[in-house]
């Protein structure tokens, strides 16, 4: 069950990752008046989330191995867990939601400015703390 958590924390470092940076990437895009730099920028941002969707993927599927073999046993009637699969679901939700971005500026489609693309990259942050918090301190 170790190698199984080990992976499970190894693509969830991955798939965040993923997740700071595409955000990121849309900002810098949508400042750019170059028509190279677009170009540069799409092919990043089309390539960032091809690397990070089968992060995401592999994420669920190790912490749904983990949820079935242990975790629901144990923690079934944990409020933490519960609240835990609520913000993965809302970060899987933020995740084709990015994609639809990165498809918005493949077809020249963008309707944002920088500043918008700069909220949104926080977006997983708080996420992220909520999940570690709940995992390590069960707090409910």
């Amino acid at each position: 069950m170790l190698w199984v958590k080990s992976f499970h924390i190894i693509f969830m470092v991955t798939w965040f990752a993923g997740l700071f940076y595409l955000p990121r990437l849309f900002v810098y895009h949508a400042m750019s008046e170059d028509r190279v730099c677009n170009e540069r920028f799409k092919v990043m941002e089309r390539k960032l989330y091809r690397f990070t969707t089968p992060s995401m993927i592999l994420t669920v599927f190790f912490g749904g191995w983990l949820l079935v073999d242990y975790a629901w046993a144990a923690y079934a009637s944990s409020g933490w867990l519960h609240a835990k699969l609520l913000l993965v679901a809302l970060l899987i939700v933020y995740h084709f939601y990015c994609g639809r971005l990165v498809k918005a500026f493949q077809e020249d489609r963008n309707r944002h400015s920088h500043v918008f693309y700069r909220w949104i990259n926080e977006l997983p942050v708080p996420i992220l703390l909520a999940v570690v918090i709940l995992v390590i301190v069960k707090p409910f």
